[in-house]
């Protein structure tokens, strides 16, 4: 069950899912420990690096299931060979694209939301997603941009009371030169 899970997050198009909480608690370290593998494999260097590297990768498809087995005994002259199965492309996945993207990361890579109860058997609900996903990208940068925007009304803003209350400092201090003027005139 463990397995399916994970390769459903892995494989997501938006990096989570909906499960109960007690199955999402269970995944988060399964799923941590695969993407440290990948994360692992995504920092080596040095001579031995490619086998290192191929050790990780099969340590983590471990964790997925294993593929298509007789996979060349079931394709004979003229078919074609069965697709490739959801665990065989969560580990290409996992290793191409999130080993890269939580180098950097020392941990934490999965994060999870209670949603509440569900209406048919009363199981507490939770999304389980992965962190710093393109989506959480997007929704950040549309925050700078707003923020940035604002701050250019606000300055704008700012300048223009400047000059505004420049000016009627001006217009001040010309009005009490004159009184002063014409005061000491009379």
């Amino acid at each position: 069950m463990l397995r399916n899970l994970a390769t459903s997050l892995i494989n997501s198009r938006d990096e989570r899912i909906v499960t109960t909480l007690p199955k999402a608690k269970e995944l988060r370290p399964f799923v941590e420990r695969a993407i440290t593998l990948s994360r692992h494999a995504a920092s080596l260097e040095g001579d031995a690096s490619e086998a290192r590297a191929l050790h990780l990768r099969r340590q983590a498809a471990a964790f997925f299931h294993a593929g298509n087995f007789r996979r060349a005994a079931a394709t004979r002259r003229g078919q074609t060979p069965p697709p490739r199965t959801a665990g065989v492309a969560a580990v290409h996945r996992l290793f191409d694209e999130l080993g890269e993207r939580f180098k950097d990361r020392p941990g934490g890579y999965t994060r999870i939301i209670k949603m509440g109860r569900r209406a048919g058997d009363g199981a507490e609900l939770a999304i389980i997603e992965l962190v710093d996903n393109p989506r959480e990208i997007e929704a950040q940068e549309a925050t700078r941009k707003r923020a940035k925007g604002s701050t250019k009304k606000k300055a704008t803003e700012a300048k223009a009371t400047e000059a505004k209350t420049s000016e009627a400092k001006t217009t001040e201090a010309a009005a009490e030169k004159k009184e002063e003027s014409s005061s000491s005139e009379e």
